[in-house]
């Protein structure tokens, strides 16, 4: 029996690659305990029984312990965003978080990922396991969702440096969203994190063409959020370029094309977008149409259709009066799903855009400087500290449960 139980010590010391655990001085104490004089036969076997259960509950307790969620991938011959989606968190729509997450690395393109390119995946649902740097999985309970409750202002909030969003543009920000969506997290977070001496507060106003002018040009409120920056490069008179300073990116969000699956398209280059109709709802941005020396509205390359809704968007498309449905990823898939939409359009894998949402202050603003430094700041820090990965996760996770 000590033969075949230091057997399985030697073999268990072996793999310690997997699991890291030495038990080699639990064999020189059953050595010297087995070759004390006066041990009995009975005492030895109750010892090796006793320590070979031990030792295996400990092997058992630290592999559970040791599982993990997301972590880095190292991109394999034949991989795909989709397939890599499919394999590791059993949904191939899943491509675009992962696009998002490692814009960085991969570009615009989703399918300029290169053999031995090393990918961040985010733990969204539990998924992927097994990964190197991933985190430890501490529990398979969510928190629950908890909406944010908005209470009455009062004069003291006039010291404090006053943030301003509005409702119903989920998943960034939304009363009825966890935390108040995802942004509005983000940003609580940074600005406890940063401390300001005079505290903050965040306001709900929700007529959002009220945000620029006159709020935030008068500096009635402080800081605006969650806003799109245009290429300030290529569109330097562009309103929000002319008039406002803007955060480091808080989140990238991915504009798709939502096409019919009974009319197939293929969207490599701008070249293709030449003589199409896309579809927009009134209201929404424009200046990714234009910017980056596109200037499709204004050189009449393509037709762009704005109805009142992103259903009449996709309806539109259906009834065959528009080409496309371009808009971020998250709106067109909740509204897709909605509608029963799913099993009707295809999501094309190269993104019209890639638009960073930030922070705002205008440059007017007698502390304008002092204020998206102090944003920046914090969100600096909350990057160093983990605390922005685990909010883009949590939030990533509730958003794709729903799709």
């Amino acid at each position: 029996m000590l033969a075949a139980f230091k057997t399985f010590c030697d073999a268990a010391a072996k793999s310690g690659s997997t699991n890291k655990i030495n038990i080699k001085p639990v064999q020189s104490f059953l050595h010297l305990w087995t070759t004390r004089p006066g041990t009995s036969g009975g005492q030895m076997k109750t010892l090796l029984t006793a320590a070979a259960i031990g030792i295996a509950g400990f092997l058992s307790a630290h592999s559970a312990s040791a599982e993990t969620c997301g972590g880095h991938y190292r991109v394999q011959a034949g991989d795909s965003l989709s397939l890599i989606a499919d394999r590791l968190y059993k949904n191939a729509g899943a491509w675009s978080t992962i696009h998002s997450q490692n814009i960085g690395a991969i570009g615009p393109k989703p399918n300029a990922i290169r053999v031995g390119m090393k990918l961040q995946l985010p733990c969204i649902n539990g998924l992927p396991t097994g990964l190197p740097g991933g985190k430890e999985i501490t529990s398979a309970t969510p928190v629950v969702a908890a909406p944010i409750t908005v209470s009455p202002g009062n004069a003291s909030v006039r010291q404090k440096i006053n943030l301003l969003t509005g409702d119903d543009y989920a998943p960034f920000t939304s009363k009825s969203s966890h935390n108040g969506g995802l942004i509005t997290d983000v940003l609580q977070a940074a600005m406890t994190k940063a401390n300001p001496a005079e505290g903050f507060a965040i306001h709900w106003v929700n007529d959002w063409g009220s945000h620029f002018d006159p709020l935030l040009s008068n500096a009635l409120l402080d800081v605006g959020f969650p806003w799109y920056r245009p290429d300030c490069d290529t569109m330097p008179d562009s309103y929000r370029c002319v008039n406002f300073l803007f955060s480091e990116p808080m989140f990238e969000t991915l504009m798709l094309l939502f096409v019919d699956k009974n009319r197939p398209f293929t969207f490599e280059s701008d070249a293709d977008m030449v003589g199409k109709t896309l579809c927009r709802p009134n209201g929404y941005l424009t200046f990714d149409l234009e910017g980056s020396g596109r200037r499709w509205l204004a050189d009449q390359k393509i037709t762009l259709k704005s109805p009142h809704t992103v259903k009449d968007c996709f309806d539109m498309v259906l009834a065959g009066d528009a080409d496309f449905v371009a808009i971020n990823e998250f709106t067109g898939r909740s509204v897709m799903k909605e509608n029963g939409y799913g099993d009707k359009f295809n999501v094309l894998p190269q993104p019209l855009s890639i638009l960073p949402i930030h922070a705002v202050v205008h440059k007017t603003h007698p502390r304008a400087e002092e204020m998206m430094a102090l944003v920046s700041k914090g969100l600096k820090e909350i990057r160093d500290d983990g605390t922005y990965q685990a909010i883009i996760e949590d939030h990533l996770s509730r958003i794709w449960a729903e799709f």
